[in-house]
């Protein structure tokens, strides 16, 4: 009826990749999420700092926010803020990395400022 200490450790394998398997799901997925919030925040900084720029060159507010959605993540917000010396730009962007399958992960707003000088005008 009981088997001896010196037995096959036949299935041992197959039972403890049972338990690490759904670990390395969760952490790839985590890794996913993580790079996915950070691609979305780089992309909303880059988008606000291509709004300064161009605002403070002297384009107009329509023309700055229009060169900044090329680069900023889709439903992104702007917020611009034009004074005598500066123009800071706001940008405000949903994370969407994850979709599909990876729906369950939370979901976050990202929100870069980028600040430039108004270059003097002729």
């Amino acid at each position: 009826m009981f088997r001896s200490a010196g037995r096959d450790e036949v299935g041992t394998v197959t039972a403890e990749t049972a338990v690490v398997l759904p670990i390395l799901v969760f952490f790839t997925l985590g890794m996913v999420w993580l790079v996915s919030l950070g691609v979305t925040d780089l992309r909303a900084v880059d988008a606000a700092r291509e709004t300064a720029r161009s605002v403070a060159r002297g384009d107009t507010t329509s023309e700055g926010i229009s060169l900044g959605r090329k680069v900023a993540p889709t439903g992104s917000r702007f917020t611009v803020e034009s004074g005598s010396e500066t123009v800071v730009v706001t940008v405000k962007a949903p994370m969407r990395g994850t979709v599909g399958i990876f729906s369950f992960l939370p979901r976050f707003e990202v929100s870069a400022r980028a600040v430039a000088a108004q270059e003097p005008t002729s």
